[in-house]
């Protein structure tokens, strides 16, 4: 397995030359937030499509203050 130093070269190295301290930090910033999801699979901390919905309801309702 490669560092992060080294994924983080091979990412610059895939971006075009005039590349922003911003798109790269973002890049940087997605990979890390994909790389999290995964480890998140592996260890079973995923929820089911209905579980989602069901919390989603419940902030749904919070913030608009509707009642079932």
């Amino acid at each position: 397995m490669n560092t992060a130093k080294e994924e983080v070269r091979k990412m610059l190295d895939q971006l075009p030359d005039d590349a922003s301290f911003e798109d790269i930090q973002y890049h940087i910033y997605v990979r890390e937030k994909i790389e999290h999801g995964l480890k998140d699979i592996q260890e079973g901390r995923v929820l089911s499509q209905e579980e989602i919905e069901k919390r989603m309801s419940k902030c749904y309702r919070t913030a608009f203050d509707i009642e079932r």
